[in-house]
């Protein structure tokens, strides 16, 4: 069984990171390494999470002129992480460049290509903050928008939240890999994710990968956290 768990390593060191990769990696199917852990640790880290056997999933939301997000995207591929995010918004010739730039430099080290995916709308935009880009002030019109961009300029894969992921499935390729944050019990306590769904929920949906943070770092047992979460997929 495929096992779509990306735990978020969203720990402000190295060693926590390391703790928490080790004690869950059996239970998750890759690593988040986002820009916090990354800027503190350094890119050794992405080699150090590697060594637990899990795939890494490098959240830096890449986005500036496409050679210089070509060149960023080959050093994730020589770093060995198997999934990476750019922005959409750097437009089509940014996202045929970097998807170009996995696949030759994957090609060049004997690697699987990673997984390019496109951040459309953060999830902290609203029509008001789209408004003030000079954007069309509708959040889902804007996502469908840069996904269908996104798949244009070749890219197999977007992070989407769980409410866009039904939407997405009917206009894209049905290859298009979904990455979904915003994953949550149903147990927890508000936070500042608002639009959330449950794990199983977010899968029948159309998901093919669940980012989940809280309820497994923040867990009393992480461990056992994340094999109950991967138990109700079941």
């Amino acid at each position: 069984m495929h096992n779509p768990i990306i735990a978020a390593l969203d720990v402000a060191t190295a060693e926590q990171a390391l703790k928490l990769a080790q004690e869950i990696a059996p239970a998750v199917g890759a690593f988040k390494i986002g820009k916090e852990l990354f800027t503190s640790a350094g890119p050794e880290i992405v080699k150090r999470v590697r060594d637990t056997g899990a795939q890494v999933f490098l959240d830096l939301k890449f986005h500036d002129i496409p050679n210089t997000v070509a060149k960023a995207v080959a050093a994730a591929v020589r770093l060995d992480a198997q999934m990476l995010t750019i922005h959409t918004s750097g437009g089509g010739e940014m996202m045929r460049a970097a998807e170009q730039a996995a696949q030759q430099t994957a090609l060049q080290a004997g690697k699987n290509a990673p997984l390019v995916l496109g951040v459309t709308v953060l999830t902290s935009l609203d029509a008001r903050g789209l408004a003030e880009l000079g954007w069309e002030a509708n959040v889902g019109k804007q996502v469908e928008r840069l996904a269908t961009l996104a798949a244009a300029s070749g890219l197999r894969g977007l992070v989407c939240s769980p409410l866009e992921i039904t939407a997405l499935r009917k206009i894209l390729p049905a290859a298009m890999q979904l990455v979904t944050p915003g994953i949550r019990l149903g147990t927890e306590p508000g936070d500042d994710q608002k639009r959330t769904l449950t794990p199983r929920e977010a899968m029948e949906a159309g998901a093919n990968w669940l980012v989940i943070g809280r309820p497994i770092y923040a867990a009393a047992q992480p461990r056992a956290a994340a094999e109950h979460i991967l138990s109700s997929l079941a």
